[in-house]
């Protein structure tokens, strides 16, 4: 995606409880039919949770939710930062407004005016100290907003009195205007009257035309900056020696050089999905080599024949942050080839026919992973209680180390394949995008290209971790949570229906 550097403006506006509002059923840019940003995390002093809600038309108002877990804070602001223009070139800081009745909880709207990777700067002052911390969003057009049917009626019928009210007046005033009142219009006039409304006719005519074709340029226009995700493939080279899926991108926009490169998010360059369709019941979390600027590799795991869902996560050097999606069919022969996994990092899981216990999954190690969401009703669009635990086989807490630099990864996917969401417990930010924008703002760039520098430390963590998210639509859900515990990645697996 490319655009022009247009900072964001800032305009007044009516705030909106972010729950009331209608569900997107639109593609979201960083994830699959899931458009709304969460965050969950560290403002200085601060504990933080952000809702950003793209509204998937620009130029729009998009529409933020912050939420202060620790104490009472003065002031908060937000600003929109666009990436091209940095700070320097952003609208001044617009103040949250506290919502009534949620204690803690601010909310304000801001305009995006153009395309492309934004940041939200969130900005918090109080007894405390001062902290921030940007969230980094897209913003993108994905959707063209519908006239309804009876707004455009309603708007025919009164453009149709307009004209012929005009037309009357026409003929009103080329008939009579001149005369004495009470004096007979002779035929000279009323000819002239004729004359007068036909030539006003075919001036409105023109002037209809002339409108309807600006009407369908600007929406020509505007349909070219509707995000399309780039072209990719995804193919199975299968010989004797190896079995491999390479994943290429073959848009000429990025063959071009029309995009900023690639930077790694977690250290990878690709974050690589498959899910197996329509079952759901084989998935796998891999990170391909590169081979050029458009090709990657990665070994295919031993898994279930069939076809299977492609997802490729993929960070630019803007901060845009894409999930790329194919499909690719695993044939016979993954079982003679010799399997090393390409990257330290790669896992997977499948569990063809099995039945699964909706709060707790076994792990590959013995390992119990309880999902502990109570009798809680999941509603789309309503925070979801995703928090679990992992107990060693003897039932203690488990000790679990950073994977990929974050506590755990989750995996969210509809039956259908509409929604496909790559979550962290900081949310469903990408962590090198944010690492992107803190170094862009500071001037620092060159400390940008890897958001390694972001990484969790090799320490020991909690037995339990959460991810804020609120599924976007109804339907049936499965969800692979992963956690590294002695030395292994290990994935727990859960189905939920969403009303």
């Amino acid at each position: 995606m490319t655009a022009a550097a247009h900072p964001a403006r800032r305009m007044p506006n009516g705030l909106t409880v972010l729950a009331a509002l209608a569900v997107l059923t639109v593609a979201g840019v960083a994830h699959v039919g899931s458009p709304d940003v969460y965050y969950r995390g560290a403002a200085g002093p601060y504990q933080v949770g952000v809702v950003v809600r793209p509204p998937g038309v620009v130029p729009a108002q998009v529409d933020v939710v912050i939420q202060v877990f620790n104490g009472d804070v003065g002031r908060v602001t937000v600003q929109p930062v666009y990436w091209e223009t940095g700070t320097a070139g952003a609208p001044p800081p617009d103040v949250a407004q506290p919502l009534a009745g949620a204690p803690g909880t601010y909310e304000s709207r801001l305009w995006l005016m153009t395309t492309g990777s934004y940041t939200i700067d969130v900005a918090i002052t109080g007894p405390r100290g001062t902290g921030a911390v940007n969230v980094p969003i897209v913003s993108a057009a994905t959707r063209e907003l519908p006239m309804s049917p009876v707004l455009g009626a309603g708007l025919l019928l009164l453009g149709a009195f307009l004209v012929f009210g005009l037309l009357s007046i026409v003929g009103a005033a080329s008939r009579e205007a001149t005369l004495d009142p009470g004096a007979p219009v002779d035929p000279h006039r009323r000819a002239r009257s004729r004359a007068a409304v036909a030539a006003a006719a075919a001036i409105f005519a023109l002037a209809l035309l002339g409108g309807n074709a600006w009407w369908n340029s600007s929406a020509r226009n505007y349909r070219r900056i509707i995000y399309v995700p780039l072209a990719n493939r995804a193919t199975i080279v299968d010989s004797a020696r190896e079995h491999v899926l390479r994943f290429e991108l073959t848009d000429a926009r990025w063959l071009g050089r029309e995009q900023t490169p690639l930077v790694p998010d977690h250290g990878k360059l690709v974050h690589l999905f498959l899910v197996r369709s329509p079952g759901m019941d084989a998935f796998a979390h891999l990170h391909p080599v590169t081979r050029d600027s458009n090709e990657f590799r990665v070994a295919v795991p031993r898994l279930p024949l069939g076809t299977y869902r492609v997802y490729a996560d993929i960070v630019h050097r803007s901060g845009l942050a894409e999930t790329l999606v194919n499909t690719v069919r695993i044939f016979p022969g993954v079982d003679a080839a010799p399997f090393t996994p390409t990257d330290s990092d790669d896992s997977w899981s499948s569990m063809p026919g099995a039945s699964r216990d909706a709060t707790h999954a076994t792990l590959a190690d013995g390992s119990i992973m309880t999902w502990d969401r109570g009798d809680t009703t999941i509603v789309a669009n309503q925070l979801a209680p995703l928090h679990f635990s992992v107990r060693t086989p003897d039932g203690r807490p488990a000790v679990l180390r950073p994977y990929m630099g974050m506590a755990a990864h989750a995996m969210v996917t509809r039956d259908d394949g509409s929604v496909f969401v790559h979550l962290h417990p900081m949310g469903t930010i990408a962590m090198a995008a944010q690492s992107l924008f803190d170094h862009r703002q500071s001037g620092d760039t060159s400390r940008a290209t890897d958001a390694r520098v972001m990484a969790m430390p090799a320490a020991t963590l909690p037995d339990t971790v959460s991810f804020p998210y609120a599924f976007p639509k109804p339907g049936h859900y499965r969800m692979w949570i992963q956690v590294r515990h002695d030395g292994r990645v290990l994935t727990g697996t859960f189905d939920t229906t969403v009303r």
